[in-house]
């Protein structure tokens, strides 16, 4: 399936960046790195929902691709779903997306899909996501993208009924992202290393530069900690102290591991 010559994408040698994340180029969108690697992990064939789907890059790519045949998108906000409708409408898939205005999860219901996107926003909100709908627990497969707060989202996840199956880094505009692919389960809690550092990413080939980012985001709040006059300022220090001591650790490790 091809988009619309009106839209300047077939046929023509020019291309278009769409915000957020796509490039028309030829026949087929480019996506940025990060939503390339989301939607790499998507299972062919699946019932896929994405959730804050903004302007629908994902689904869009996906139905393009020929790997599913139909998607779910939901945003919380009318007019990043309107733009979302937009793109598919550009590329003749506008029966192919059905979108769903609401917040989360509540658009979206356990019969209707296998495999659900959350990406693009804080491990907070994402975690208040899952908290607002205990059916994500019931089999679907979650790939979980946080933009922010992943220490958050590591530490919630074993704590409320979820396993985390797998995690990869992908580098994006020089920051790197988490992609968690999770699914209903038991886990150990994540250690406060875990939650700082990852899970599951020994053989990740951008651990080490993580680690150095977290590193030095950890290093930053135990400096402020030094500074604070809070009564609970020294024991909150003390315990950003051991997480630091824990990661350098594990970055030395990854190193010596990675020379040999």
């Amino acid at each position: 399936m091809l988009c619309r010559d009106s839209c300047a994408v077939c046929g023509e040698s020019l291309s278009m960046r769409g915000k957020g994340g796509m490039v028309f180029m030829g026949e087929r969108p480019a996506l940025q790195p990060r939503l390339r690697a989301i939607a790499d992990l998507v299972p062919p064939g699946c019932r896929l929902a994405d959730i804050g789907t903004d302007h629908g890059y994902i689904p869009v790519d996906l139905l393009l691709a020929g790997r599913i045949a139909h998607a779910i998108a939901t945003d919380i906000g009318a007019l990043p779903l309107e733009h979302a409708r937009q793109t598919a409408d550009r590329c003749g898939l506008t029966d192919g997306i059905d979108f769903r205005l609401g917040d989360g999860l509540a658009p979206v219901s356990l019969q209707e899909v296998d495999t659900v996107i959350i990406a693009g926003m804080g491990g907070d909100t994402i975690t208040e996501i899952l908290s607002a709908a205990p059916w994500a627990r019931e089999g679907p497969l979650l790939l979980l993208q946080p933009m922010s707060k992943a220490e958050v989202l590591r530490t919630y996840l074993p704590e409320h009924g979820y396993a985390v199956q797998a995690e990869r880094l992908v580098a994006d505009k020089g920051i790197l992202y988490p992609i968690l692919t999770v699914r209903g389960g038991s886990m150990l809690p994540a250690a406060p290393d875990e939650a700082w550092g990852g899970f599951l990413l020994q053989d990740d080939p951008l651990w080490g530069l993580y680690l150095d980012d977290r590193l030095l985001r950890l290093r930053r709040a135990a400096s402020g900690l030094a500074r604070a006059r809070d009564s609970t300022a020294a024991a909150k220090r003390e315990e950003v102290c051991r997480v630091i001591a824990a990661l350098e650790k594990k970055r030395g490790a990854w190193e010596n591991a990675d020379s040999r």
